[in-house]
């Protein structure tokens, strides 16, 4: 950064504007990243949150006390501490107070302070009373014991803790979200038990790696009892790097036909799950739901009823389609963006957090110790003074009543040091005369055993862990309780595509010349003798189903896919196929196709080229449709035909009269393509239009091939056909005379 800073004649400085801008703006973003939006590993706050816990226990809000107007409570945060709104510090507040919100919430309210359909629905600060909860003290117990170093208030008015000695590791146990300037976090809540083992754990054993961890901390726990589904896998690498998601899908049961969801996800809302479920109702989405309530009260928080049309209703389908659209599912984000002991932000795993913690947590214990070691020799000292002044206790009071200047003497004639005469001269005469050597010598006792017990454990950091350990533990049995939410991995949920909302009616689906398509409802319709536009005629039908795909073939080889149940109704003329698809210039629709997926077809040019492909690979998206039959030079694409049976013949016939038939195995299944030769018709005579094959047939085994020429038609059975059968690519046999000039071909 060039920060060129200049003075001028009366000693103003002065600096250029982008030197300033740049400064500010990243003074700015350290103070937001340290000082408001990311947590301090040692206890797991924001500095408004640690505000908050602090400025309550100094007015006295415990557990125990009786609670307190929350407006008074924010009005000495936001006087002594916190440099901020009274809503800001309230709405902090209010989120640690809501036991849907926080694991283990540590402000106790009464009054509305939100509900889960609506967290943000409390009331305001002068209607609502609070005091800390029970697990405040895990935070707070040792404040006054050295353990925190105090910093100036925001106007160094009074002092504050920088970081409260937490006893357990709170930043993993409620977790936290928050937005810095070019970084974020989002902490899950874990449980109490669950992080204690491991950090026991990782005290008996500094070298276990994350999977040994997680033997103790298998996943976030959440205050819900709704599942998380994210595999085992994706926890884990989470947690080894620090960033990552979880899921969490809704709990339900079967009860008389209905279905009962009586847990929702994190922070999920049932008014609003209910709200996603009848839009979906209204927009025709969801036909197999016939009633939505909310059944829930003070003794099922959660209880969502979803009534299905009927009992053939598929429920569990009905469900994987409401957890993939709904918030009946709901996904986490996990990034654990820390400021550490060292009071910068890092994305941390799951076992550096674990370690950092308890590097802090060793050094509070060692912090606390050393303190009240000092403590304890500063009373000894004391004591050993008082033991003098009660042994010599009449030469002692004449000192005081007749000098004038007694401690000096004191000082000199007893050896006392500066510290054990002021405490005798600010001892009253009449409690220095009742004085017990018997009282001074017990506690003398007492403090001498602590001080070899506190001595002995700062000498050893072994008996330092053991202590931790031992805190820990006692902790966890105090607050601990069991897992909430539970570990069942499970399949992703797949929404209803279209498809599969549509009932499956039967359709004949009929192509006119002109390219208007439209859809009759049954297979029992003679396309022939609806209704055309003047000029416009039959040109192509198929059977199918509504809820099936149909396909349309042009004259360039491409296939376009519409939905059958999107076409207007047979009763009118329909409408333009160009209307909704974007087919070449001068191209025109062919033949229409419909069926299932895996059905084959036989494709095939003129040219005697074709194969065999399934109805699933005609399959596209787009308006422009797919090339999926490449036809030669001079050629043109035929009709395709419908592939059932299997062991069936082939049979091409060519404008001369010329028949082959052959096994259909021997022609290839591809998705796209030339095709292979079906019966050899010379390229030079193709593209002078003098030869070409006019039509193909799929004949079952044992079936019978019409040919007809004209008004006549010749009927051949299998043993007729053996006359015309030979290898794929050859040139075929000449029918009989009268019937040369083929039509088409047809399969019995």
């Amino acid at each position: 950064m060039n920060d060129t800073v200049t003075f001028n004649d009366q000693g103003l400085e002065s600096r250029s504007l982008s030197s300033y801008t740049e400064q500010a703006y990243l003074d700015y973003s350290m103070y937001v990243i340290l000082d408001r939006a990311l947590p301090h590993i040692g206890d797991g706050l924001k500095p408004v949150q640690r505000r908050i816990v602090y400025a309550m226990s100094e007015l006295g809000l415990k557990a125990t006390a009786k609670y307190k107007k929350s407006a008074r409570t924010v009005g000495d945060v936001i006087g002594k501490f916190h440099p901020h709104g009274d809503s800001a510090a309230y709405e902090a507040m209010v989120l640690m107070a809501q036991p849907f919100s926080y694991r283990y919430p540590l402000v106790d309210g009464q009054g509305n302070w939100g509900s889960q359909d609506d967290p943000k629905s409390f009331a305001a600060m002068r209607y609502t009373e609070s005091k800390l909860s029970k697990y405040a003290e895990l935070l707070l117990a040792e404040l006054g014991q050295g353990t925190s170093n105090w910093r100036p208030n925001f106007d160094a008015s009074l002092e504050e803790p920088e970081i409260l000695p937490a006893r357990v590791p709170s930043i993993l146990l409620n977790g936290t979200t928050g937005i810095a300037v070019g970084m974020a976090t989002d902490i899950p809540p874990h449980n109490l038990n669950e992080v204690v083992s491991a950090a026991l754990h990782l005290l008996d054993n500094p070298k276990a790696d994350i999977p040994e961890l997680m033997n103790f901390i298998r996943a976030p726990d959440f205050p819900t009892d709704a599942e998380i589904i994210t595999p085992k896998a994706d926890i884990q690498a989470a947690y080894e790097t620090g960033r990552g998601s979880v899921k969490m899908r809704a709990v339900w049961s079967k009860e008389d036909g209905d279905i009962i969801v009586t847990a929702l996800p994190f922070q999920s809302s049932g008014s609003k799950v209910l709200e996603q479920i009848a839009a979906q109702m209204r927009n025709k989405k969801l036909p197999m739901v016939a009633d939505l309530r909310d059944e829930s009260d003070h003794e099922n928080p959660t209880r969502l009823v979803i009534t299905p049309k009927s009992n053939r209703v598929d429920i569990d389908i009905l469900m994987d389609h409401l957890f993939a659209t709904t918030d009946l599912e709901r996904s986490y984000r996990i990034n654990l963006n820390i400021i550490g002991v060292d009071g910068k932000p890092a994305v941390m795993n799951l076992k550096r957090i674990l370690k950092e913690w308890l590097s802090f947590r060793i050094d509070v214990t060692r912090r606390r110790l050393d303190y009240r070691l000092q403590k304890v020799e500063k009373r000894l000292h004391l004591l050993d003074g008082l033991l003098i002044a009660f042994l010599n206790i009449d030469e002692v009071i004449h000192i005081i009543r007749s000098e004038d200047q007694p401690k000096p003497s004191l000082m000199q004639k007893y050896g006392l040091s500066d510290l054990q005469a002021d405490y005798i001269l600010d001892t009253k005469l009449r409690q220095l005369a009742r004085l017990e050597e018997v009282k001074i010598r017990a506690e003398q006792e007492e403090l001498a055993k602590e001080k070899s017990e506190l001595e002995l454990l700062l000498s050893s950091d072994a008996r330092l862990k053991t202590l931790v350990k031992k805190e820990l533990k006692a902790s966890a049995e105090e607050y601990g309780d069991e897992r909430r939410s539970a570990l069942k991995e499970r399949t992703e949920a797949q929404a209803f595509s279209e498809k599969d909302l549509v009932t499956a009616e039967p359709v004949t689906v009929v192509l006119s010349d002109k390219g208007w398509l439209r859809a009759a409802k049954g297979h029992d319709i003679d396309p022939t003798s609806l209704n055309y536009k003047a000029g416009d005629k039959f040109l192509s039908s198929a059977l199918g189903r509504s809820n099936q795909n149909l396909f349309l073939q042009d004259t360039t080889g491409r296939f376009y896919a519409l939905s059958a149940h999107t076409l207007p109704s047979a009763r009118g003329q329909g409408e333009p196929a160009t209307g909704r698809l974007n087919p070449p210039s001068g191209s025109l629709f062919t033949h229409v196709v419909m069926g299932d997926d895996s059905q084959k077809i036989l494709l095939g040019t003129d040219a005697g080229y074709g194969f065999v492909a399934k109805i699933g690979d005609l399959f596209t998206k787009n308006k422009a449709g797919k090339a999926v039959v490449s036809i030669p030079k001079g050629g043109k694409i035929l009709s395709p035909k419908l592939v059932s049976d299997e062991n069936l013949l082939i049979a091409a016939v060519s404008n001369e009269g010329r028949l082959l038939a052959f096994p259909l195995s021997d022609l290839p299944e591809l998705s796209r393509g030339k095709g292979n030769k079906i019966i050899n018709i010379p390229s030079s005579r193709l593209q002078a239009r003098e030869e070409f094959v006019v039509d193909f047939a799929v004949i079952p085994e044992g079936g019978s091939l019409v040919v007809h020429s004209g008004k006549r038609y010749l009927v051949m059975k299998s043993k007729d056909l053996e006359h015309y059968r030979g290898e794929r690519g050859r040139r075929g046999h000449k029918l009989p005379r009268g019937f040369q000039k083929v039509d088409r071909l047809e399969a019995e």
